[in-house]
């Protein structure tokens, strides 16, 4: 009896994947729960565990090979496994024959000229009228990463305005292509070709999204971080004694933006069509520059959280994105986004919305700067904050209050832990 495995629910949302590896290999043995194969989405990786004990006596989906849920990825023959003397030797007489079978088939596949073609990159050839034979690849298959460049190559040629040919022929003089080398020939061992992992392209496609589905605005606004420097120097040693973390400015500005936000809940919406959709809840992103590209896992009610708390489960989902071992829970959904550029020494920026999310909040570089504070010039830790919004939905006057409400916030920490 054989056993499918197919390519499982992924979270909401997501419905591709690409193949990282298989850990088993076509006649290996695997056991019940055991990890056969891993997949890369555009959230996190994903393991698939075998969901029977026996054989894997098929592949249908090689590494690097984009799928969809529900495909098939292999088979498993579950039937049992006899352990009858004379069985295992006809079977160990039989595997010559196998083996020279598959060695057979391996050069008669070598020999064909044709490269591998994934199924998405095929259902989209056919639908646009594709000719494969005309799509080139950087790898030994055709995905449908491949089949879009084309067609948009071919786009971009037929818009190309043909140049009118003048009646008039100038002799051609040759030239001596030692003298002269091409510039690709200069560059070509200078440059290396790396595909985008999924994350890098899920990346890519939906911050291009987001800038072409929303009316994306960016407002500013400067916080005095002299008083929060005080406190936290002044009780961060207890904190950590009692609560066993440092005491960060996560939870000061996660705060502050749940203040905020109960006071400007557009800001903690989303648009559906036509509709609205408030959320009387708090689920705040954190934004990680993991080394296979920004992934923003999410806290969740953290206004039910104290600063202890959240300041755990900065530093666990931090540890999480980093090992690129994060839940697909602990990064779907989210009502509103913090980004820090500044502790890459970026001192001010405009964030790009994290979709369906209707606001992000920038933070940047503390850099003591010289302001006016009563008719005097001092120097004071100063950071700028950015709010890029989506102007359907928030106006500029409450995305201006939004930033002043955490300023006053930050600036009057007492104030703040009195609210939250």
């Amino acid at each position: 009896m054989a056993k499918n495995i197919v390519v499982p629910h992924l979270g909401d949302s997501v419905i591709e994947a690409t193949i990282i590896k298989w850990n088993k290999k076509q006649g290996d043995k695997v056991r019940l729960g055991e990890t056969i194969v891993e997949l890369e989405t555009e959230k996190a990786n994903f393991e698939v565990a075998a969901e029977a004990t026996g054989t894997l006596v098929s592949i249908a989906k090689n590494a690097d090979e984009d799928v969809e849920v529900g495909d098939l990825l292999g088979t498993i023959d579950v039937s049992e496994i006899k352990e009858d003397n004379k069985e295992t030797s006809e079977e160990i007489k039989v595997l010559p024959e196998a083996s020279e079978e598959v060695s057979l088939r391996e050069k008669q596949q070598k020999q064909e000229p044709e490269t591998r073609v994934t199924p998405v990159a095929k259902n989209i050839a056919e639908q646009n009228e594709v000719d494969l034979s005309q799509v080139t690849t950087a790898g030994n298959r055709i995905t449908k990463d491949d089949v879009q460049r084309h067609i948009e190559s071919e786009k971009n040629r037929e818009e190309i305005p043909q140049e009118i040919p003048s009646e008039e022929k100038v002799p051609e003089t040759p030239v001596s292509p030692e003298l002269f080398p091409s510039l690709s020939q200069l560059t070509a061992t200078k440059e290396r070709r790396v595909k985008m992992s999924r994350r890098r392209r899920t990346i890519a496609r939906r911050l291009v999204e987001a800038q072409q589905t929303a009316a994306i605005l960016s407002t500013f606004n400067e916080v005095d971080m002299s008083n929060v420097m005080d406190l936290r120097s002044r009780k961060k040693e207890a904190f950590r004694e009692k609560y066993g973390v440092g005491l960060g400015f996560s939870s000061f500005f996660i705060k502050a933006s749940i203040g905020a936000l109960k006071l400007f809940p557009e800001i903690n919406a989303e648009i559906q069509g036509d509709e609205i959709i408030y959320k009387d809840y708090y689920d705040i992103g954190v934004a990680v520059g993991a080394e296979g590209g920004l992934v923003v896992p999410v806290i969740r009610e953290a206004d039910r959280k104290t600063f202890a708390e959240i300041e755990k489960e900065v530093k666990e989902l931090a540890a999480k994105a980093n090992a690129n071992t994060l839940s697909l829970d602990e990064i779907f959904g989210g009502t509103f986004t913090i980004t820090n550029g500044g502790v890459y020494g970026s001192l001010v920026s405009t964030p790009i919305l994290n979709p369906p999310q209707v606001a992000i909040l920038g933070l940047h570089k503390i850099e003591e700067r010289p302001v006016a504070v009563k008719g005097d010039v001092v120097i004071r830790p100063m950071m700028y904050t950015a709010l890029s919004y989506d102007h359907r939905i928030v106006d500029g006057k409450e995305a201006v209050q939004f930033l002043v409400k955490i300023k006053e916030l930050i600036e009057d920490p007492e104030a703040l832990l009195i609210e939250g």
